[in-house]
């Protein structure tokens, strides 16, 4: 029988609302689980127990009395550090917000709240987003990979996916810029759905990269991304990018039948640099979709080579823009005893910020001047342009497109990794954020005892082709084992 955390998301809820289990009971054992193993992985950066256990008591006070409940009812949901809660920490990580508590809910909080979900606290990031690996971190403690210790959990939402790998909770919140969900969820081994830009409302997510930042869950089963999805997705007044488009209920999508389905395999992806070990993943995954009757089609994306430099033209500009609001005047970190206005901007802009994200605002500030403006920024948009027009293409053609997620699996956490090195683990990943597209990472196998996931992107709002073909999947690998 399993414990009380090793359940999923949907059988939790179940399980609260048929009344087998109370919600101050299910937040007692994820608060016993985290106190128990997250010392040594270090998924969380603050924890609101007494909170939590109060906001139990009240879900199970209206279930006790017939009261109508929300989607989510007493299922314990941890957000990243860099999506705004009030009266929480709220620090993105970063020294320059040290201290610093949110004074309104971010749009997702505000809907996690509304379906009765209880928040336990924030997950561990790379420095305000930027990262693979989620060491560019302020904080003291190193996130580790549940599946093995030696490795990275991936990043920017290495917490996330490292606090759904170690079963501490239920729903886990990321955000993803470049690929900051799915590359976590397949070093970890989980399901990290990034939905469409404009499906989920930013509002309350410090800005990384505003064309490209996307809010997501990280969960056990596709079945539970696409209940966590029905909940954080729709319009936002407070949002402008938010679209006026219905939400459907993802969970009718999850039929198990996708005979017919055409699944595009660009040939681009598959390239020389590919694990051996996750390409044989790759290879057995494209086999189990072919047995599920689906039809596999050899498609081209011509315009991938260039994702990875046009990102790292693109988030960094934004970036460079986003970030100068942190000055040291407002909120957050200030230097000590500054001789002048001039000095309190760059000490307090120097001690607060670390090396990852200094280096992405030189290089943005760089690409956004007079003389380079039109060289690099202009011509970055350009290529972004052709780089939707390849996917709009290949949707003429196919349902999904599948690939893999990273070249391999997680490396260790003490590699000695270049930052180009690092930019290009998200070469897969990169090219649904510039599309706009939503993309799922789906656990599909291990290699060397490492998870691999496999990637499926759908074309703009549409979840649920790639959440019926994930779901067929997962079924379908259940059944084999």
């Amino acid at each position: 029988m399993k414990k009380i955390y090793e359940l999923t998301a949907f059988e939790i809820k179940e399980k609260i609302a048929s009344k087998e289990l109370t919600s101050v009971e299910v937040v007692t054992a994820i608060f016993n689980r985290i106190e128990e193993t997250d010392g040594e992985i270090g998924s969380f950066v603050s924890l609101r127990k007494e909170k939590a256990l109060e906001e139990a008591k009240i879900v199970d006070e209206k279930i006790k009395n017939g009261e109508k409940v929300g989607a989510l009812a007493g299922v314990p949901v941890a957000i990243k550090d860099n999506m705004v809660s009030i009266g929480e920490p709220s620090q993105s990580a970063s020294k320059i917000l040290e201290g610093y508590e949110g004074i309104y809910d971010a749009t997702v909080v505000t809907k996690l709240k509304a379906a009765d979900a209880i928040i336990i606290g924030k997950t561990n990031m790379d420095e305000f987003a930027m990262g693979s690996t989620t060491t560019t971190s302020i904080y003291e403690k190193r996130t580790k990979n549940p599946r093995d210790l030696d490795k990275v959990p991936g990043g920017s939402s290495g917490g996330a996916a490292a606090s759904m790998a170690a079963d501490q909770c239920y729903i886990s919140l990321g955000s993803d810029t470049g690929g900051s969900i799915r590359q976590p969820a397949s070093f970890c081994g989980v399901v990290g759905l990034k939905p469409t830009y404009g499906r989920v409302s930013r509002y309350g997510l410090m800005a990384f990269a505003s064309s490209l930042d996307q809010i997501g869950p990280f969960t056990k089963t596709v079945k539970d991304a696409a209940l966590a999805l029905n909940v954080i997705a729709g319009i936002d007044d407070y949002d402008s990018t938010a679209e006026e488009i219905e939400v459907p209920n993802y969970l009718d999508s999850l039929t198990g039948d996708i005979k017919g389905m055409k699944i595009g395999v660009p040939k681009e992806y598959f390239i020389d640099g590919l694990n051996e070990g996750v390409k044989k993943v790759v290879n057995e995954s494209l086999e189990v979709f072919k047995s599920l009757g689906a039809e596999i089609v050899e498609i081209s994306l011509p315009h991938t080579k260039y994702a990875a430099p046009t990102y790292y033209v693109l988030a960094p500009a934004e970036a460079s823009s986003n970030l100068a609001r942190f000055d040291g005047v407002r909120y957050g970190h200030r230097t000590e005893n500054p001789a002048n206005i001039e000095e309190l901007y760059v000490k307090s802009r120097s001690e607060g910020f670390g090396d990852e994200v200094k280096r992405r605002i030189m290089v943005g500030t760089y690409v956004l001047s007079a003389g380079f403006f039109d060289a690099y920024f202009k011509k970055a948009q350009k290529v972004r342009t052709l780089i939707k027009n390849d996917f709009e293409k290949a949707f003429e053609q196919v349902d999904v497109i599948f690939t893999p997620v990273t070249p391999g699996p997680a490396f260790s956490i003490d590699a000695k990794k270049t930052p180009v090195e690092l930019y290009l683990e998200d070469i897969f990943t990169i090219p649904a954020n510039l599309a706009g597209i939503p993309g799922i990472s789906i656990p599909a196998g291990t290699t060397d005892g490492l998870p691999v996931g496999i990637q499926l992107l759908g074309r703009a709002f549409g979840e649920r082709e790639i959440l019926k073909a994930g779901d067929a999947f997962e079924q379908a690998l259940k059944e084999r084992v």
